[in-house]
């Protein structure tokens, strides 16, 4: 049977950590400081929709990683799947990397961005508030699962 070359392994190991770095940069850094740019300007220049604006921004640019990030493992857990080269903890955590990726990407930020373009009235509705929660859960699931299965390739790949 035909394996996946070290090369592309190695790559594939370094996309998932990058995307895993880069949303967890998002999250744990630049959402904080966005949101509260009154420490960082001296005084409330942007509003919490203009604030929102931005990290909508920061989003959607990052969206374009977790789409190629989940075509990647798409291909790559594809092929190994096709190969008999399992495992339920590498197939599951595969599943959810996808469908949460998917989610977030062709669900969440849309749905958003036609929330923002309502207005910032509609940004301070229930609905709003309820999607955004929604898509942070998303997202740390996404993130959760680009951990175990980052980790479980990693080990499996050292086993070997």
């Amino acid at each position: 049977m035909p394996s996946i070359p070290k090369g592309i392994t190695v790559a594939y190991f370094i996309l998932l950590g990058i995307t895993l770095g880069a949303g967890l940069y998002a999250g744990i850094v630049v959402a904080p400081v966005t949101f509260h740019s009154e420490l960082y300007l001296g005084s409330d220049i942007l509003n919490r929709f203009q604030e929102g604006l931005i990290m909508t921004e920061n989003f959607v640019r990052l969206s374009y990683l977790v789409d190629f990030t989940v075509l990647a493992v798409a291909l790559y857990e594809g092929f190994k799947y096709k190969n008999f080269d399992r495992d339920t903890i590498t197939s599951v955590s595969a599943f959810l990397v996808i469908a949460s990726g998917l989610l977030y990407v062709h669900y969440y930020i849309p749905q958003i961005l036609a929330f923002q373009k309502q207005g910032e009235a509609i940004t301070q509705s229930k609905l709003f508030e309820n999607t955004h929660f929604a898509s942070e859960l998303d997202f740390k699931l996404f993130a959760a699962a680009l951990l175990v299965l980052l980790a479980r390739n990693l080990y499996r790949t050292l086993r070997s």
